[in-house]
């Protein structure tokens, strides 16, 4: 499919809401425990798509079938790779961890190919899994071989998160034949995460006991849930109405330029020349496994393909 200038517009607008969900994570992390932030996350933004089910008149998507689903898509695809990512930035800068999630598809490819049977490994998706690969054994390398390190367990918790996702966009496929909708979809795996996170925040955290938080991080935490999750989530499945699933996964190539660009000209992070190397590798593995680059090489159209954005 062909993109229209308004394709294009939102595509850069949901790479900013993505990436900015790392600067916001950054902010709140300060004052808010990971698990409390995703627990707010989640259900703030369940919250906010319950107005927006409301609004386009659409039903509850509780049918009995769905309800194991939801929960299995809530684990997978929000409470663990959240939890992962918020206790890595712990440790790490917002911009690394951005650049690690990209990781995603080249763990959802890997996935797919053992778990599908029509989602086999073709040469493209091989070579832009090589440069992947070295991609992240440049982002990890000096960590790793210096021995562990806080740095290198918050980088190894960010590929986890990648891994969960991988294993989310496999899972996810079967909600197409409950014909539900993106924003029903959407709305139960976060009400599902919800539910699971009440017991472990209650049990952690205890939040009721934290100190109110400042009013930035409040503001980065309603940031968070409703402009780069729920609102996210309402243009990332419009994209892919429109211009496919191909092109809503270059946004996989964007999320980290906007994450990089928020870390270091207002939280004022930096970045080693490594990070910058192995970012650019992941980058050419991600346009590789995409496969439309070597496709007009040959003169060929590009088929659509299901998506493995990660989402954030």
């Amino acid at each position: 499919m062909r993109m229209t200038l308004q394709d294009w517009a939102l595509l850069f607008l949901l790479s900013l809401l993505w990436g900015g969900s790392f600067f916001f994570v950054a902010v709140a992390i300060k004052e808010l425990p990971p698990l409390t932030i995703v627990s707010l996350r989640a259900s703030i933004a369940a919250l906010t798509l319950i107005g927006i089910l409301r609004l386009q008149g659409e039903r509850w998507p509780f049918a009995r079938g769905a309800i194991l689903p939801f929960f299995v898509m809530g684990l997978l695809n929000n409470l663990l790779p959240f939890s992962l990512l918020f206790w890595a930035q712990t440790m790490i800068p917002s911009s690394l961890a951005s650049i690690l999630n990209a990781a995603t598809p080249i763990f959802a490819i890997i996935v797919a190919h053992f778990l599908l049977a029509d989602e086999r490994m073709a040469t493209h998706k091989a070579i832009g899994l090589l440069f992947g690969f070295l991609g992240v054994v440049v982002l990890l390398g000096g960590d790793l071989l210096g021995g562990a390190s806080i740095a290198s367990l918050g980088m190894l918790a960010c590929l986890g998160a990648a891994l969960a996702y991988g294993f989310a966009s496999v899972y996810g496929r079967r909600f197409k034949a409950m014909r539900l909708t993106s924003t029903q979809v959407a709305f139960g795996q976060l009400a599902a995460t919800t539910t699971m996170m009440i017991p472990i925040v209650s049990i952690v955290d205890r939040p009721w006991t934290l100190p109110l938080p400042g009013l930035p991080v409040i503001a980065a935490v309603l940031a968070l849930a409703i402009v780069s999750t729920a609102l996210a989530y309402v243009i990332y499945f419009r994209i892919l109405a429109s211009a496919g699933a191909v092109n809503v996964g270059l946004v996989t190539l964007l999320v980290p330029v906007s994450a990089i660009l928020l870390g270091t000209l207002i939280l004022g992070e930096d970045l080693a020349r490594q990070h910058y190397i192995g970012m650019a590798l992941i980058g050419i593995g991600l346009l590789a496994i995409d496969g439309r680059i070597a496709d007009r090489m040959k003169g060929k159209g590009t088929a659509d393909a299901p998506s493995h954005a990660p989402k954030q």
